[in-house]
């Protein structure tokens, strides 16, 4: 993604350079989850979730959330480990938990985390209250191994002192369960300074001894963006389960690292500010214990970002009296309701692609996190939908919206509303919005791009869904015409690309703020951002717009430097000068064939290479609305086809990185689909698997799950359009349900056969498309179909394969659309 976490090797290699046997999780989740597949073929109610697995992605720097959720929860219950653990989990039992806590983000690469407010840790404390081990430090703990345990809606781990720790949510809320070993007194510390990225910025905190209640909240800092600004955040413990359970002793805590361990028994309030003097940050809480020595006892909470008030409500209206088992189950059902939004043959589909898939379809959900009711700033009291966690639109754009568009528009339309009032109380529409606050932009304004797939495939629905059309272009021509004041959080460089037809390195420019960088990246970017500005123009007969925005979709070319060569190829795309000097960048600069292993690729202000997170090698490739322009500026189809395969077999693909995504499906363009369908199989089942560490890399907010997703299901959209590439199923049969459209959509694959499930595929064995026919008519290409033919209509669509590569390889008929051959001419 958007943070820098790339990675060289395929996952065999990493495993065997780490040589590390992890004792987590659980074997018994596995073995869970591959009972729940052999099964399911003799099932009429099929249980979706029990084909998830939370783990995969854990390891390997995936960045993946294990914690209890509910499809797009405020709030995910996880334990917070020690070492790099962005997501509060990771498997590595070498690392300590230092508590568990509601609130955390998936899938991103955010330096030190996000969140991880508010962490509660269970105790021994056999000396009695002043021997409690309270500050972060001295509460660490391992886990047992092998104890591990997850699905949908719920959390477990063992601690190596017996202690089990449980979790399950609702949308703001949640039941943490602990059990302790016979005959043990219970302790608790509760956090209220400490975040995952030690962001405090000053709180308080209140113990109501009667009625078994802690409040407590404060300010933190964003964990991908401006340390200037500040988030609140609000929790409500209720400690007496419903008057089942009883206090002990009660006060406060505070500590530091050097020398500072204080108790106070029976005190109530903490208020503690910022330590301007800087330093240590402030470790503080609460201690309590409860009566007598149960075994079990449960602790309700309930968070919110507007009041420690909020908090309580939520706890009480989500929660209220439910028993933890009753919190699972419903959580469980609305993932069932989700998952099964996407059915596909389980008895005939190899088990480790089910498992990928369903676990893929459930990160898909996890976020962005839904914090409806919860706004703070700019946002307090909005009537319209609010999502917290949008980081990064530059990487949801390419496939976690186009996925969205095929079965759950309702969910869509809240997230675009929530972009549209960021346009309406901020200026410009959000782009990487994390705790609640602007985050850093890294290809300009992508939400332009989420927005525009909306408006393209929904626009006769859109009112109804809640959307206003004009308010949604208006945002767009802002995003597109508008400097801000400050385009490192929001909108773009837009007065000086319009003025040069691309950003110009080292510019003057006297009328905004931002990061000198990223050139020829945000060039790219700026130009398919049009692009998506140009369709929505085109579908409310905008005329001036379209021509406009048409011209500007183009401005990819003038970075383009055709004298640029690197390993025998000629043209790459180049930084540039306002005076229309290029300025050369070595295209394999940022890539993994680059020597130098401290050039600064990402947002950092020495990245002179003029690409973010990528090289120019990489990047080179990115014109997704005009590809077969691309190809004859690279030397027409054979040369075109030669530096794709040049750029995978010399390592230049990184799975892991947005930037690549589209380009295993490349050879479409140059009519050679079937070689599309041989370099998917390399791609997934080289980089993608169903361990802890079956990622490439940080899942970039489901990202990387919605890519696998498509090249499961033998898609791969376009964004900003209608269309979706065809490329080759690894899955015999999947019924696509648009419970708002009230429509369904089967896909049958003839000739389907399991041991294409591999790489390379073996001779003989059907994998390629020979023919694509949808409710009995034969497409006019076998290489891609239309949203409005398919999807939106509901019906069958047979795609016969055959194992003669040479027959299929070839469109038969149009190519995938460019929009300089007349593609993209209309909207439907």
């Amino acid at each position: 993604m958007g943070q820098l976490s790339f990675r060289w090797l395929p996952l065999a290699a990493v495993a065997a350079s780490i040589g590390t046997t992890f004792a987590q999780p659980s074997p018994e989740v596995q073995q869970r989850i591959s009972a729940a597949i052999a099964a399911a073929g003799n099932s009429t109610n099929i249980d979706y979730t029990a084909f998830v697995n939370p783990f995969i992605g854990t390891d390997n720097e995936g960045d993946v959330c294990p914690g209890a959720s509910i499809p797009f929860g405020m709030v995910k219950f996880s334990t917070d480990i020690t070492g790099y653990a962005p997501a509060g989990y990771i498997v590595d039992p070498t690392q300590k938990i230092r508590g568990i806590s509601p609130m955390h983000d998936s899938g991103t690469g955010s330096s030190l985390g996000t969140y991880g407010n508010f962490e509660i840790m269970p105790l021994l404390c056999p000396g009695g209250f002043d021997t409690c081990t309270t500050t972060l430090q001295a509460r660490e703990r391992y886990r047992k191994n092998n104890t591990d345990d997850a699905y949908p809606g719920y959390f477990s781990q063992t601690l190596d002192n017996d202690i089990q720790i449980e979790a399950t949510s609702t949308r703001r809320a949640g039941l943490e369960r602990f059990t302790f070993p016979q005959g043990s007194k219970p302790y608790f510390v509760l956090d209220l300074a400490n975040d995952l990225p030690a962001t405090w910025a000053g709180g308080s905190m209140d113990i109501d001894p009667d009625n078994g209640r802690i409040t407590l909240g404060g300010h933190w800092g964003s964990s991908f963006g401006p340390t200037s600004f500040n988030y609140q955040a609000f929790a409500c413990y209720d400690l007496l389960n419903n008057g089942t359970q009883k206090l002990s002793e009660y006060g406060v805590w505070t500590g530091d690292t050097y020398g500072l361990d204080a108790k106070g028994l029976g005190q109530t309030h903490l208020n503690l500010s910022v330590n301007l003097i800087g330093g240590t940050p402030y470790q503080s809480g609460a201690l309590f214990s409860y009566d007598g020595t149960p075994e079990q006892v449960n602790i309700r909470v309930g968070v919110s970002f507007v009041s420690t008030e909020q908090a309580c409500q939520n706890a009480e209206s989500e929660v209220g009296t439910t028993s933890f088992d009753g919190i699972v189950n419903a959580s469980k059902a609305l993932w069932n309701e989700k998952l099964s939004k996407i059915e596909i043959d389980v008895p005939n589909t190899p088990p480790n692609v089910t498992e990928m898939f369903y676990t893929s379809l459930y990160r898909a959900s996890l976020t962005p996190n839904n914090a409806t009711s919860e706004t703070q700033g700019v946002f307090a009291n909005t009537t319209s939908f609010y999502f917290d966690s949008l980081y990064c639109s530059w990487d949801t754009f390419r496939t976690f919206y186009p996925l969205m568009t095929l079965h759950s528009p309702v969910e869509f339309a809240q997230i675009v509303d929530n972009y549209i009032d960021g346009w309406r109380k901020n200026g410009w529409m959000p782009e990487c919005r994390a705790n609640n606050l602007p985050g850093w932009t890294q290809g300009g304004s992508s939400g332009d791009n989420i927005v525009s797939q909306f408006a393209i495939n929904y626009h006769n629905e859109a009112q109804a869904l809640g959307v206003d059309l004009n308010e949604l272009y208006a945002a767009l021509k802002t995003d597109g015409e508008v400097n801000p004041p400050e385009w490192n959080i929001e909108g773009r460089q837009i007065n000086v690309y319009k003025q040069n037809g691309y950003v110009p390195f080292a510019v003057l420019d006297t009328a905004s703020t931002g990061r000198q960088t990223r050139e020829g990246s945000r060039t790219l970017e700026y130009a398919f951002e049009d692009f998506g500005i140009r369709q929505v123009a085109l579908l409310l007969n905008q005329t001036d717009d379209v021509a406009e925005y048409t011209n500007r979709s183009y401005f990819y070319r003038n970075v383009w430097d055709k004298d640029v060569t690197s390993n025998g190829f000629q043209g790459f795309a180049q930084k540039r000068l306002s005076n229309g000097t290029f300025v050369y960048t070595d295209p394999i600069d940022c890539s993994s064939q680059d020597t130098n292993q401290s050039r600064s690729c990402s947002l950092q202000e020495d990245n002179i290479v003029g690409f973010y997170e990528s090289s120019s090698w990489e990047y080179s490739w990115y014109a997704p609305h005009d590809t077969a322009y691309l190809i004859e500026l690279m030397g027409g189809n054979d040369t075109f086809v030669k530096r794709l395969d040049y750029f995978f077999n010399e390592g230049y693909y990184l799975p892991g990185n947005e930037p690549s995504f589209q380009t295993p499906i490349g050879y479409h363009y140059a009519n050679q689909p079937a070689d599309s369908v041989d370099r998917i199989r390399d791609v997934v089942l080289t980089n993608f698997d169903i361990t802890p560490a079956g990622l490439p890399g940080n899942d970039d907010q489901a990202a990387m799950a919605t890519l696998l997703c498509f090249h499961l299901l033998g898609l791969y959209p376009v964004p900003s359009t209608s269309h979706y590439l065809i490329t080759s199923s690894f899955i015999p049969k999947y019924t696509i349900h648009n419970s708002y459209l009230n429509t369904s959509t089967t896909i049958t694959v003839q000739g389907y056969d399991a041991k294409s499930v591999q790489s390379p595929i073996p001779s003989g064995v059907a994998a390629y498309v020979k023919n694509v026919t949808v409710n009995g008519q034969v497409t006019a290409s076998r290489c891609y179909v239309d949203f409005y033919d398919t999807f939106r209509l509901g019906g069958n669509i047979v795609i016969e394969l055959t194992s003669n590569k040479t027959e299929a390889n070839d469109c038969a008929g149009p190519l995938p659309a460019s929009l300089s051959t007349g593609g993209f001419s209309s909207v439907r």
